[in-house]
């Protein structure tokens, strides 16, 4: 290493874990970082802080204002941008020797292979469920290691799935939760989250990914890692690997992964803020609200509260007459619901509104 690596690498090579070879491990690294919000956001910068050598950055989505609580390395004026255009600027602002590289689409089951081939290091940042099994099937099915990381209220989740020691793969999210749950399990931004954790567990993957690049220290395989904030406490849930490897394939081949933040909304299906505006007071409109928080204030009054997860179509059988807004807060839920609702009453006029209430 040259003078100035040396002085920017030295509190690591110290550690006689590390050291120069550990270091060189790490400067040779490639990873792939799927989600660029608060978890991904937070693992790339310190990995690129550490010197892993190439990370590639996934994530379709933009900065909002209600990201920067958590997302601490976008700022205000980025609003609206590329998260993982503006978080690739931040970490060459940040780190000299790190290559970093950015896709703006979201991860499917068309572009993953293209995407993720050249990557042996898979490290999940996402909050969609059909994103994260369709990473762990396909890491299983090519022998890649994923770093796994969740949140759910004051809990967070952290592991490494299916990777190898001693010649065995180890256990994956399916040998924790064979089968995706077919109700719809709320994000942060429908349920909320407090700040600490989300860097907490961004932070223990980034750990991870370090153990696993230099071989130190006991990575979490064949165990998920459970830790929740208000108690300050940590539970180990030990796996087997029993999940048939051909059941995996099988899975893969007939299913979709169908994630509806990614999907190519219907205009039909839609109505804009403007046009809401102008309705609002409309004796025959019906508003139905299908937050799953249901302390989140609403810049309007509705007729029907009934959360995303507890979606009943057969309540609106008897609006007949009415025009029906499903609202929700980014206009996901809502339209996943406008379609949920249409199958079952073809003749009902219902629509989602577009962006949901926080661009009405």
């Amino acid at each position: 290493m040259n003078t100035d690596k040396e002085k920017t690498f030295i509190r690591q090579t110290t550690l006689p874990e590390i050291g120069e070879i550990g270091q060189e491990k790490i400067n040779n690294s490639r990873i792939a970082i799927i989600g660029c919000g608060g978890l991904g956001s937070v693992a790339a910068v310190y990995l690129a802080a550490s010197g892993v050598g190439h990370i590639h950055l996934i994530d379709y989505d933009t900065i909002d204002l209600s990201n920067l609580h958590r997302q601490v390395f976008y700022r205000r004026d980025q609003v609206g941008k590329s998260k993982a255009k503006i978080l690739a600027a931040y970490i060459k602002e940040i780190s000299t020797y790190v290559e970093v590289s950015f896709t703006e689409e979201p991860i499917t089951k068309s572009n993953i292979h293209e995407t993720l081939n050249v990557f042996s290091l898979i490290v999940d940042c996402t909050d969609s469920l059909a994103t994260k099994y369709l990473l762990n099937d396909y890491c299983v099915l090519q022998h890649k290691t994923l770093v796994y990381g969740s949140l759910y209220k004051h809990d967070g989740y952290v592991s490494v799935f299916n990777a190898i020691s001693k010649g065995d793969r180890g256990a994956h999210l399916r040998d924790a939760f064979p089968s995706m749950p077919q109700k719809h399990v709320p994000n942060c931004s429908e349920i909320g989250t407090l700040n600490p954790i989300v860097g907490i567990i961004g932070l223990m993957q980034a750990n991870e990914v370090i153990k696993i690049i230099t071989e130190t220290g006991k990575p979490l395989m064949n165990k998920v890692l459970i830790y929740n904030s208000m108690e300050n406490t940590q539970f180990l849930m030990k796996l087997q690997p029993t999940f048939p490897l051909k059941e995996v394939e099988t899975i893969f081949n007939d299913n979709e992964y169908f994630d509806a933040r990614c999907q190519v909304q219907d205009p039909s299906l839609l109505i804009d803020a403007d046009e809401l505006k102008k309705s609002i007071h409309d004796k025959n409109l019906k508003i139905i609200s299908v937050i799953e928080n249901q302390s989140v204030s609403l810049p309007f009054p509705v007729h029907l509260r009934m959360p995303i997860s507890s979606l009943d179509p057969s309540k609106l059988e008897s609006f007949t007459e009415d025009k029906i807004v499903v609202i929700c807060q980014k206009g996901i839920s809502s339209y996943t619901a406008t379609e949920e609702i249409k199958k079952k009453f073809p003749h009902l006029m219902v629509y989602s509104l577009k962006n949901g209430i926080d661009q009405y």
